[in-house]
């Protein structure tokens, strides 16, 4: 066996005189490792950027939350026994301007301690501790909604305030969650002033803690909830500062990341067409080796040296490309990312990435590499028109380990890997459909008659023909199309769900903090504006799951999957008779005039998440008061009609003893939408006012953001299946080379040889399109049902369009890739076969 060196001299020498041929298996490889990269250097990036903000995203190394009511004093103590002590309130409220315009806006108060961590940024620079007394910090959408500046005074409840500032960056404004207005900034003393806070009022208090550099915050929690039992608060620490906004972006990231691997892999099925097509072109090369004595095993290491030069170039670009993208996204993005991820290199991304370029390259160029072993060197004299030879086990076992590698790889790093398994299965399973349908049509097109016109019977012949690309050619158009059909049932079905979330009768607001006492003013406010209103209120509390079933929610390890119901305080309600929108598919309801235990009823898919049965218990903490109530029906609900509904709904009477107010929907028509928008907020100074225009362009912008990312990955998989659809054609050129001079000898003419070539992919793309319609469909009702939960329907007009558009850019390019065909000289084509 010659050296390495030597080998690679060989190797470089010839690379460098004819490189070109590998230029598909260097652009695939640079397409499918940049978008791994990139995806995965993206998600590290946010993540990072969260882990290492920790403190100052929560506000403090570990936050007590509380609904509906402030800490004690002996929880105030504790608070500052372990360390320095933040306290905030947040809550809806209406601000309102000196013309009478009022706007939603979420207003916090905060203590002198504010911000424990991070500061708190003006336009005129930077500030601790809260306004100055009677000021306020306003957020820049509202002063420029409402047209207000520093120096004007703003009304929020019953106190005016003049505002001191506009707010250039908040510094625990992610860990805050969402928000449906801008914010607005006092002092805690002034909160009193406003009288939002009246008994029942739905609002937060925040008590955010810095502790002692040695202090583990998560025992902390553990000691002071130990403390205080039925305090009811929910505990936060540094380590995962927005935790929906990490698992949002950890899941949209590997969702992304497989949408690359599948992109991936379809670059490796042009690899094979890349090195098949080089190696064809380099077969008096080969042949020549082996008649100076060369053997098999040497030939296909000299070749196999310039495929992994040239793959670990083309990896290398990739990842470096990758490393910079985050950067580039953060900029072109700006606020629609959580946090800008600044510029760094993560290891591991990077790694995962060129694993999965190298183990691919590695699959798809193995075989073509090693057909060539077992071809003499007279056979590869004669390539042009004898089988290119066969694979031996060895090369079989070592594809097949690159693919369990890869499988392996995806699932190990997965945060989910049953979701991971899924989807490669899936991905398999199509590629699988569409191998076997290339070896159904060549079957199928050497057992049919003969047509009696030239071109159809050369047409026909082209597919199943010694040598043909048929295979090749049916998995590139087959992808191609499939996906083009996926992307446009996920947007159009997207698109769908945001219109029909809106009903023809939308409420045209929600109404927070309705006092029990004036809901029949606040009806005939509505109806005097709208005779024709339609208004449906419900009593609203907040509180937080603490036992179901018998466990204890604080003493679970790990909270079971879906049980999001779990995390934090939820709304709560109760109501004699079955809300609006809701489905009883399990237990019966109680009757209007119960008086009897506490009883409870489930959003079925809460319940299944749950464990639950009909008669197991579960309690909940209002106001620091834990109640028990025991499960007495589960139900669907139709949350997207813009109703009223909850989770848990209780039975009459449950919550007597706890201070709370109502919640309405009011639907009215345009003109009484203008005066109440108004008059409401005068009327009742503590109740928060939610437009549903403004609910739906902040539902229309995140779910248009999440399917152009979702476009942008699957693009670059389109991409790469144009790049195997070119590659099957370049691999089979040198064969459709000899055709094309064949006929012309024969007296075909360039027009009769187009014809034929486009009859070819014009069948295939017809058969194609099919498949491709149903495949692709499939795909996108995953996506939009499982990842999404959406209701899956596409537009038929749409997705069909894009079908057609798609099996004419693949005919075109076909066409395009067979014009070099026509502009073959017989005398020179013969003297090089």
């Amino acid at each position: 066996m010659l050296p390495l060196a030597t080998l690679w001299r060989i190797a470089r020498r010839d690379l460098a005189t004819r490189i070109r041929g590998l230029r598909l298996l260097a652009v695939c490889l640079f397409l499918g490792v940049a978008t791994l990269a990139a995806i995965g250097s993206l998600t590290r990036g946010i993540t990072s950027e969260l882990e290492v903000r920790g403190q100052t995203i929560l506000g403090g190394d570990i936050e007590f939350s509380l609904p509906q009511r402030q800490a004690t004093a002996a929880e105030m103590a504790a608070f500052r026994r372990t360390g320095a002590a933040s306290a905030t309130v947040r809550l809806r409220a209406m601000a309102n301007d000196p013309d009478g315009d009022a706007l939603l806006s979420e207003l916090k108060a905060v203590d002198g301690a504010y911000p424990l961590y991070g500061t708190m940024r003006l336009d005129s620079g930077a500030r601790r501790g809260p306004p100055p007394p009677g000021g306020i910090w306003i957020g820049k959408d509202l002063s420029s909604r409402l047209d207000l500046k520093v120096g004007d005074r703003v009304k929020f409840g019953e106190k005016p305030f003049l505002i001191d500032g506009v707010i250039a960056e908040e510094p625990d404004r992610l860990g805050e969650g969402f928000t449906l207005g801008p914010v607005a900034i006092i002092g805690l003393a002034d909160l009193p002033a406003t009288q939002l806070i009246q008994p029942g009022s739905l609002y937060e208090s925040k008590y955010r803690v810095r502790l002692p550099g040695d202090a583990n915050p998560e025992a902390v929690g553990k000691r002071l909830t130990a403390e205080f039992p039925d305090a009811g608060w929910d505990v936060t620490d540094r380590s995962n500062g927005a935790p929906g906004t990490r698992r949002f972006i950890e899941r949209m990231g590997q969702f992304l990341s497989l949408v690359g691997l599948a992109a991936l892999v379809i670059a490796g099925i042009g690899v094979g067409n890349g090195v098949a097509s080089y190696l064809a072109g380099k077969r008096p090369g080969l042949a020549t080796l082996k008649v100076l004595g060369a053997d098999s095993g040497t030939v296909a290491r000299i070749y196999g040296l310039q495929i992994l030069a040239v793959a670990a170039i083309s990896i290398v670009l990739g990842l470096a490309v990758g490393a910079l993208m985050p950067s580039a996204i953060g900029w072109i993005a700006g606020d629609v990312l959580p946090v800008r991820p600044g510029f760094a290199l993560y290891p591991l991304p990077l790694a995962v990435s060129a694993a999965y370029g190298l183990l691919i390259a590695v699959a798809f160029a193995l075989p073509p590499l090693s057909a060539t072993r077992h071809v003499p060197a007279a056979g590869l004299y004669r390539a042009t028109v004898d089988s290119a030879g066969r694979i031996d086990r060895r090369t079989l076992v070592a594809v097949a380990a690159a693919f369990a590698a890869i499988v392996t790889l995806a699932v190990a790093t997965a945060r989910e890997p049953l979701f991971a398994l899924g989807f490669i299965a899936a991905a398999v399973g199509l590629l699988i459909v569409l191998v076997g349908l290339g070896w159904f049509v060549r079957r199928t097109a050497s057992r049919v008659p003969r047509p009696r016109r030239p071109l159809l019977r050369l047409a026909l012949a082209n597919l199943h023909r010694p040598g043909a690309a048929t295979g090749a050619l049916v998995v590139a158009l087959g992808l191609g199309l499939t996906l083009f059909v996926t992307l446009a049932a996920i947007q159009t079905s997207i698109t769908a769900e945001i219109a029909r979330t809106v009903p023809q009768r939308a409420p045209s607001f929600f109404v927070l903090d309705v006092p029990r006492d004036g809901v029949e003013r606040f009806r005939a406010l509505v109806t005097g504006a709208d005779r024709q209103a339609q208004i449906n209120m419900i009593p609203a509390l907040r509180g937080s799951v603490t036992e179901f079933r018998g466990q204890r929610v604080d003493e679970l390890a790990e909270l079971p999957e879906g049980a999001w119901v779990l995390r934090g305080d939820r709304g709560l309600t109760y109501s004699p008779a079955l809300p609006n929108g809701s489905e009883l598919v399990g237990g019966t309801w109680w009757s209007s005039d119960y008086k009897g235990p506490s009883l409870v009823s489930v959003e079925q898919e809460v319940a299944t998440s749950l464990g639950l049965k009909l008669g197991d218990t579960l309690s909940v903490n209002v106001l620091g008061v834990e109640v028990q109530a025991k499960v007495a029906s589960f139900r669907t609900v139709e949350w997207d009609n813009f109703g009223l509904n909850y989770v848990l709904v209780f039975s009459p009477g449950t919550f007597d003893a706890a201070p709370h107010n109502m919640v309405a929907t009011v639907a009215v028509g345009p003109k009484a939408e203008t005066d109440l928008a108004r008059s409401i907020p005068r009327a009742f100074p503590s109740a928060s006012l939610i437009q549903v225009r403004d609910v739906v362009s902040q539902v229309t912008t995140l779910l248009t953001q999440m399917s152009q990312a979702i476009a942008a990955a699957a693009s670059i998989a389109i991409l790469a299946g144009i790049a195997v659809l070119i590659g099957a054609i370049a691999a089979s050129r040198e064969r459709r080379v000899y055709d094309s001079v064949i006929l012309k000898l024969l007296g075909a003419t360039r027009g009769q040889i187009l014809g034929a070539q486009g009859l070819e992919y014009a069948v295939l793309a017809s058969i194609l399109a099919l498949l491709a319609l149903g495949l692709g469909l499939a795909g996108a009702w995953y996506v939009v049902t499982q990842l999404f939960d959406f209701s899956f329907a596409p537009d038929p007009l749409i997705v069909g369009a894009t079908l057609i558009g798609g099996a004419g850019l693949s005919f075109l390019i076909g066409i395009a890739g067979s014009w070099p065909l026509l502009s073959a000289k017989p005398a020179q084509a013969l003297r090089s076969l």
